[in-house]
């Protein structure tokens, strides 16, 4: 067994994240469940001053039970550098204070601290746009902000999915059809009328059978994917959209694509990414608070938290 280690997780606010699906619990759990330390960072406590980030940080006692789940100790001002890992795991909005948190983060790493994701891959990668890196993977896709652009892919491939670049969990993503009486409106809408770029995309009807998440970590594949399957009247597959998560073992297709993807990303310091494949092909690359860890552990037996913290032990004894 490694040595203790001293891991602090930057969340959303602890009292409202959900223990029984959350992967940054599961991988707190996971964590304490070998004897090593959690403590818990809320964004905006970031703070630099003469060449040293600094944060209030919690330390957290956690436990199985879902309705009980944590104490939490008494908040103490500390460097990043006073911990053997930093996760950053807080949930998009992707602005600017986001890209601030990233920029601070960057210090602590330049400094010595060791911080996953690698906040400058986060950064760099914007979980829709960096797919344009893997083409060879993903469906017939548009970047553009002009909405004749748009409309004209729309008439080109009949039937399209529609969605802004900074979205999570489903949120404002559109099918439309060539012939949709709105089309009109939802293209103004999410284009900002020609002041915004949005991303495009040839409507996969495989969506049926899910958007898979392909989860690696530390450069290695899990072997099974969640398939999130939409609910009857749905398009979107997301859980937080109501869709109904299936642990499934990965095809041979997107075995492909995340054996390819992932020594690439692992060389960018990308612990924890979340692939979105949708009839095997890449639709986005998640790299900001990945889930699913919960779901797939529960329904096939395979440690996912277990292996994120394998992955730390191993990184932090190197």
């Amino acid at each position: 067994m490694s040595r203790p280690l001293k891991l602090a997780f930057i969340l959303d606010p602890i009292e409202g994240l959900k223990p029984y699906k959350d992967s940054s619990v599961a991988m707190m759990r996971a964590a304490s469940a070998r004897g090593h330390a959690v403590w818990a960072i809320r964004r905006e406590a970031l703070t630099w001053r003469e060449g040293v980030v600094i944060a209030d940080c919690v330390p957290l006692t956690v436990r199985n039970d879902n309705y009980d789940w944590y104490t939490a100790g008494e908040a103490q001002p500390l460097p990043l550098a006073a911990f053997d890992a930093v996760l950053m795991r807080q949930d998009p909005p992707f602005d600017f204070e986001y890209v601030t948190a990233t920029w601070l983060l960057e210090r602590a790493a330049q400094a010595g601290v060791r911080v996953f994701n690698d906040p400058r891959s986060i950064r760099d990668h914007s979980e829709k746009i960096a797919i344009t890196e893997f083409a060879q993977f993903t469906a017939t896709t548009l970047v553009a902000r002009d909405p004749a652009d748009v409309h004209a892919f729309i008439d080109e491939l009949g039937d399209v999915i529609l969605k802004p670049l900074d979205g999570m969990g489903g949120s404002q993503i559109f099918r439309v059809r060539a012939d949709d009486p709105n089309r009109n409106v939802i293209v103004e809408t999410l284009t900002h009328e020609g002041s915004r770029t949005i991303m495009a995309q040839r409507y996969l009807a495989e969506i049926a059978e899910g958007d898979k998440r392909v989860l690696i970590i530390g450069g290695k594949v899990v072997p099974y994917a969640l398939a999130r399957i939409p609910k009857q009247g749905e398009t979107r597959g997301n859980l937080a959209a109501g869709g109904r998560g299936v642990a499934m073992a990965l095809t041979d297709r997107e075995r492909e694509i995340a054996e390819h993807l992932a020594p690439i990303l692992w060389a960018r310091g990308l612990l924890i990414v979340g692939l979105d494949v949708i009839g095997g092909h890449l639709t986005e690359i998640n790299v900001t608070s990945p889930t699913c860890m919960v779901e797939i552990t529960a329904q096939q037996g395979f440690d996912v938290p277990g292996l994120v913290i394998d992955t730390l032990e191993e990184v932090c004894a190197g």
